[in-house]
């Protein structure tokens, strides 16, 4: 059968759509395959030393024993599925926490009371051995309006501290730090901590940075604070010598105006576009955002009507951009009222105190991921337990049912393939493949528990369930 268009014309027709895909596929390039923290700490930069994040995890881990001395107390405490059957009365405990110690790890995943014990264990032993992923030193709200002495002060200091964290292998995975932003007002004192943190870490570690290290500017309302921020790390890479680039941002979300501009429109992804490549992240500010939208203090929650409105527009604006996306933080802190020699009421008091903030977070977290945002702030060390038992728990509640759907969508969606229905298949297996990298990714499963799925390791990196139909497919022909 002879074709209408002759190749000539076709090619024609083509050279200017292939310029024009070439030119979207740069833009939305697809989701990043490196390691996204799931939470970043800020805190204080007059606070900060080398060992910081070992002492927050070590007290995150004392404050989870105390207050949920076993997995039973702690199952209670987050509601975990499983826990209304758990027993409230002591020698009932001690007889189930013996039953289930003596346990293989199937008979445990069978066992209703299995879920919590899984659980806490896996919350102790992220404790004790990573405990902080992401840390910002924070000049900003964590900070405070101090002197520009003492700012000048800490700013060396802090450098040096992470020097010697770096000398002695203390810093958390990811680190970086949050100057005040580039407003009119801040915009000297913010470049100036920058110039002195930068320029005293790169003398004393010889033009190293840390791993993962990022610089947080807030407050961003227009490109051209961004573009001012990437100048400046044109300059501190020619005069230490780094490879262009090497320097990397982020930008908080915290404003009605980097949701909509005075166009009407959303002005994100020119902010990325104006980081020239630096821009790895967007941070949102619950409370900035909510004051902004004149939502009074009590109001003021991640789980509020404006959050959400302005969460599904930073996804929706830079989704497929590899562009990581951190929900705020709970403002509610997981600490007692009562301090120093207390009585046995008072330690109830505390352990309702706790286990009401515990909940509330772990609530906040829930929403977050159930937004599809995998990284959050964490104010507090007290936190860090809610913060990991809410991830854990997400991803763990379907990983049975997602194994047998994932697996069967893989086989009967390639079977489907060859007579042409696969588009419905292939976009829900996408979403089942995008679970099990995300629970991957946060430390809930591990590589074994993935291959389960029946798919291979280099299909898992793949990151693509078109893909891996279309390798199925032709391996059947």
């Amino acid at each position: 059968m002879n074709l209408s268009i002759s190749e000539d014309k076709k090619a024609s027709i083509f050279d200017d759509l292939k310029t024009a895909n070439q030119a979207f596929n740069k833009i939305y390039r697809g989701d990043r395959e490196d390691r996204q923290p799931i939470h970043t700490v800020y805190g204080g930069a007059n606070l900060f030393k080398s060992n910081t994040t070992d002492v927050l995890g070590s007290i995150a881990l004392k404050s989870l024993l105390h207050y949920a001395p076993n997995f039973i107390e702690f199952g209670k405490a987050f509601k975990l599925k499983g826990s209304k059957k758990l027993p409230s009365k002591p020698k009932k405990q001690e007889k189930l926490i013996k039953e289930l110690e003596g346990l293989s790890a199937e008979d445990l995943k069978n066992h209703p009371a299995g879920f919590s014990y899984n659980i806490y264990q896996k919350v102790i032993a992220k404790l004790k051995k990573e405990g902080v992923e992401d840390f910002r030193i924070d000049f900003e709200d964590g900070f405070g309006n101090r002197s520009d002495k003492e700012e000048d002060e800490t700013a060396i200091f802090a450098a040096q501290q992470v020097a010697t964290g770096m000398a002695d292998g203390t810093l958390s995975p990811f680190i970086g730090i949050r100057i005040k932003p580039f407003t009119e007002e801040l915009k000297h004192r913010g470049q100036r901590t920058l110039d002195l943190f930068l320029t005293t870490l790169l003398i004393e570690t010889g033009g190293k940075l840390p791993d993962n290290f990022i610089v947080m500017l807030p407050k961003v309302t227009i490109p051209e604070q961004i573009i001012a921020l990437v100048s400046f790390f044109e300059v501190i890479e020619e005069k230490f010598n780094l490879e262009s680039g090497t320097l990397k941002m982020e930008m908080m979300v915290e404003t009605t105006q980097s949701i909509m501009d005075h166009n009407g429109t959303n002005p994100l992804f020119r902010f990325i576009a104006a980081s020239k490549g630096r821009c790895i992240a967007t941070h949102f500010g619950t409370y900035d955002y909510t004051a902004s939208n004149n939502i009074t203090a009590s109001y003021q929650e991640m789980d509020h009507d404006v959050c959400d409105f302005a969460h599904y527009t930073t996804k929706v604006a830079l989704a497929h951009t590899g562009i990581w996306l951190s929900d705020g933080a709970t403002n509610t802190m997981p600490i007692g009222p009562h301090r120093g020699d207390l009585t046995e009421v008072q330690e109830q008091e505390n352990k309702k105190v706790v286990h009401r903030a515990w909940l509330k977070g772990y609530k906040h977290i829930r929403h977050s991921l159930y937004k599809g945002l995998y990284q959050g702030w964490d104010l507090n060390p007290a936190q860090l337990p809610m913060r990991y038992t809410a991830v854990y728990a997400f991803f763990l509640e379907s990983y049975d049912d997602a194994v047998i759907r994932l697996k069967t969508f893989v086989e009967k969606a390639a079977q489907a393939t060859l007579i042409g229905d696969t588009f419905d298949d292939a976009a829900t297996g996408q979403g089942l493949l995008n679970y099990f990298l995300k629970a991957l990714n946060s430390g809930a499963i591990t590589i074994d528990e993935v291959l389960a799925t029946g798919l291979t390791l280099d299909e898992i990196r793949t990151r693509s369930f078109a893909k891996i139909l279309k390798d199925r497919r032709s391996k059947l022909k």
